[in-house]
């Protein structure tokens, strides 16, 4: 039986740190990462009822800690500027992937409204996982309760 070789992008999107772990590398509190996650600022793998992080997120906790502390912008600002940033400046596409995108190509509306496939096609990855796709949802939901 031969074992399939990942590639250091597979690496890196691996869930295979737990919660307290990943506090500690980031410098924070598990309750930290759940308002986070709360506010859609990122979305950790479950394993049963826990939650479990990637490289990637972990590289995504590290910008958001130093957008909080250093550059001393709040949650809400953070979820503002992920609204006016186009996913595949947020999730690092290729130029190849960029090209091949409806949603790059057709720059009016987002990637999921356009075909919700195009990433899973590509990366394996869902929309309701993109960080993009949380953030806005969010928004969409908030201004829903704010109807009369």
């Amino acid at each position: 039986m031969r074992k399939e070789v990942l590639t250091g992008k597979q690496k890196e999107d691996m869930p295979l740190y737990p919660i307290g772990v990943v506090a500690e590398l980031v410098g924070t509190t598990d309750q930290t990462l759940r308002l986070y996650e709360k506010h859609g600022l990122l979305k950790p793998s479950r394993r049963n009822k826990n939650r479990f992080y990637s490289e990637n997120d972990i590289k995504w906790l590290m910008c958001i800690r130093e957008l909080i502390h250093t550059k001393k912008i709040s949650i809400e600002g953070i979820k503002r500027l992920l609204q006016y940033a186009p996913c595949w400046e947020i999730t690092g596409c290729s130029e190849e992937r960029k090209s091949n995108c409806s949603a790059y190509i057709d720059k009016t509306k987002p990637c999921w409204e356009l075909n919700r496939m195009i990433c899973n096609k590509a990366t394996g990855k869902i929309c309701e996982d993109c960080v993009v796709y949380i953030a806005a949802k969010l928004k969409e939901k908030k201004q829903l309760k704010q109807l009369p």
